[in-house]
């Protein structure tokens, strides 16, 4: 009797602290890490950082561990991302990163890390078209309008960006070289000086994201012509896009999560499942149609694909408009 009570009190010594510790032996049986940081090479309040908080509390839940998010801007994005490029191959450290990613490797000469050798894709985590819009004070009404104009060698069109290699004037620049048009830079330290110009007249036109301008296309104070995806954007449904005019033209904004080269292709697999279960829940849907995007279903191989044709078009873009940023 005493000896059967002490055996089930050295059970329930063990038992104990290993079921107040169930989820995390589950994660470690799983091969999961006891805790994943999830770097973003920006500063908080973006969407990168954004959808990055919303991922790392649903996949903390999801994989029953620690998630959490380390913001590490400076540099365009290259050294928070230069930081995940040098980090153990262990599942424990990510990027979640945006189409800067592939644009600084067009334009930034030499840059700490290979874009494609020094990650392993996990998942595209979401994607969504950007859009075209002229200041109201313009005679543009319609995409048509604005390349008739733009055609014209002779012509004194001007568009904003929120700086040099930016995705809005790679975009621009993309456009320029695919309908033989030409129109002239004019580069901003941030896109919410360059809206203002344009609502005062001073800008012509600019390629942006929807969440970018949503306040002023809700007012009214600036024209939305045309989307840069091959298909209508179901955020601006009457809006045509631009291939409908110059075929060819596309252009995605997209948020992906990497991990550091040589990362154990089980553990990539398990963290895009994760990733991909999360991302269409309601409030995810939500938070990226803010951006004007939606969740994708890519594989880790297909997501490696994405982003090295990514690479590969802005880098080409980059040398035939002679785009480099210092």
């Amino acid at each position: 009797m005493r000896n059967g009570l002490g055996v089930c009190g050295t059970f329930a010594l063990v038992l104990g602290p290993a079921l107040l510790n169930l989820s995390s032996a589950a994660a470690q049986e799983a091969g999961v890490p006891k805790m994943i940081k999830i770097v973003v090479p920006f500063s908080a309040g973006g969407s990168n950082d954004l959808f990055a908080r919303a991922v790392a509390q649903k996949l903390g839940a999801r994989l029953g561990t620690n998630v959490i998010v380390d913001n590490r801007p400076g540099a365009g994005g290259t050294i928070g991302t230069e930081a995940v490029a040098r980090a153990d191959a262990d599942g424990a450290t990510l990027l979640l990163t945006s189409t800067s990613f592939a644009t600084n490797a067009a334009v930034q000469a030499k840059l700490p890390y290979d874009p494609v050798k020094s990650f392993a894709p996990v998942a595209l985590v979401a994607k969504g078209a950007m859009v075209l819009v002229v200041g109201n004070n313009t005679p543009y009404k319609s995409f048509g309008d604005l390349m008739k104009v733009a055609k014209d060698g002779k012509n004194t069109l001007n568009y904003g960006s929120a700086g040099p290699g930016s995705i809005g004037q790679m975009s621009t620049e993309l456009l320029n070289s695919v309908a033989k048009t030409t129109s002239l830079h004019v580069p901003y330290k941030g896109i919410s000086n360059a809206v203002t110009d344009m609502i005062g007249g001073n800008i012509d036109f600019m390629i942006t994201t929807f969440a970018s301008v949503g306040g002023q296309l809700k007012a009214g104070q600036i024209r939305p012509v045309a989307v840069t995806s091959q298909q209508q954007s179901k955020f601006l449904p009457n809006v045509p896009p631009i291939a409908d005019t110059v075929p060819g033209y596309q252009v995605d904004v997209w948020w992906a999560m990497f991990a550091p080269a040589k990362t154990p292709s089980p553990m990539i697999a398990k963290l895009n499942a994760a990733v991909r279960e999360v991302s269409v829940q309601p409030d995810m849907i939500t938070l990226f149609a803010q951006e004007g995007a939606e969740p994708t279903a890519l594989t880790p191989e297909q997501t490696g694909a994405y982003v090295g044709e990514e690479v590969d078009k802005w880098k080409k873009l980059a040398r035939e408009r002679n785009i480099t940023v210092n």
